[in-house]
């Protein structure tokens, strides 16, 4: 099971109190999952399609308890591989469909069908309403990425206006969702594992949040070792080549005017350095007597292949 689909398992379980949140919740769940079918003469139905069995039963329970509502479920067998199937509830005209749309802030409450574009005002006046309206939008149109491969969660919209509403909730509760259109799409999105995680926990997933916090914390460390074992290889790479080089040039040294010809503390170092080619500076240093420091090594060096390239 993916990631997504484990957070809204945990979500489709979080426990409501007071009404108002749960239709908050059920008019973010209904604006992001369902879709209006004209069913007649000033007739409509309201059909909420899920590929979650959990959020169906949330959905269900939803309407039977707090609107009295009965629906009709049906399950569609996807054929295509890999693709799971969707569950889709029904709610009639009969049943009080247009009642409902208009109480949930979807339709606008006057004589005809004229939806709204936008989150509803009420929702905007509360902080917990915010919190259980962004928790229906993301069991009915949202998903997040698994955090071992990226940080990001994001809601997909299907009008711009309400695309727009949904982020200006988000981020009035503290946070920088923004948006962009994907095909005929709006997508309202959050990228930083810091605001992802406290979204979660403000709209109760508990368990994905410290799901995520692990990956984190082991990804971080996982880039750490990264990080100091390529230093560690860079700087080896570059002790090998300095040694490298140095030895060649003692040995030209030899061969054009002998070791014997060079200062007696440059002699010492050098002959050393062609004895022990494995040896790092410090190392070095502190076979001779009296021993001397790393750059006093590095400084007797330089002047050797410096002798080098004059010869050259």
């Amino acid at each position: 099971m993916s990631f997504s689909s484990e957070t809204k398992n945990e979500l489709a379980r979080v426990k409501e109190v007071d009404k108002k949140n749960k239709q908050a919740e059920l008019s973010a769940i209904v604006r992001m999952a369902g879709s209006i079918q004209i069913a007649g003469l000033r007739k409509i139905n309201i059909k909420i399609t899920t590929e979650l069995n959990s959020v169906a039963r949330r959905i269900f329970k939803l309407l039977k308890k707090e609107f009295g509502i009965s629906t009709t479920i049906s399950v569609n067998k996807n054929q295509m591989l890999k693709r799971n199937n969707s569950y889709v509830l029904t709610v009639k005209s009969e049943n009080g469909a247009e009642k409902l749309l208009k109480k949930l802030g979807i339709l606008e409450d006057k004589e005809g069908f004229f939806p709204t574009n936008c989150v509803p005002k009420l929702v905007f006046d509360d902080d917990s309403l915010k919190k259980s309206y962004i928790r229906g939008a993301f069991l009915g149109g949202g998903s997040i990425s698994d955090p071992e491969k990226n940080y990001h969660m994001e809601f997909v919209a299907n009008h711009e206006d309400y695309a727009n509403s949904l982020k200006d909730l988000i981020n009035s509760l503290g946070f920088n969702s923004k948006i962009v259109a994907r095909k005929n799409s709006f997508v309202v999105y959050l990228k930083e594992s810091e605001q992802i995680s406290d979204l979660l926990s403000m709209i109760g997933a508990y368990q994905a949040l410290l799901s995520l916090q692990n990956t984190k914390v082991v990804k971080e460390m996982r880039n750490n070792v990264n990080r100091i074992v390529n230093c560690e290889t860079a700087n080896l790479s570059k002790t090998v080549n300095a040694a490298v080089r140095q030895v060649e040039s003692i040995k030209l040294i030899q061969n054009k005017m002998g070791i014997s010809s060079l200062p007696e503390s440059l002699q010492e170092i050098a002959l050393l350095r062609v004895e022990h080619e494995e040896m790092s500076l410090k190392e070095l240093g502190e076979m001779l007597n009296p021993p001397i420091s790393k750059s006093g090594v590095n400084h007797r060096l330089k002047k050797i292949e410096q002798i080098a390239n004059d010869l050259k």
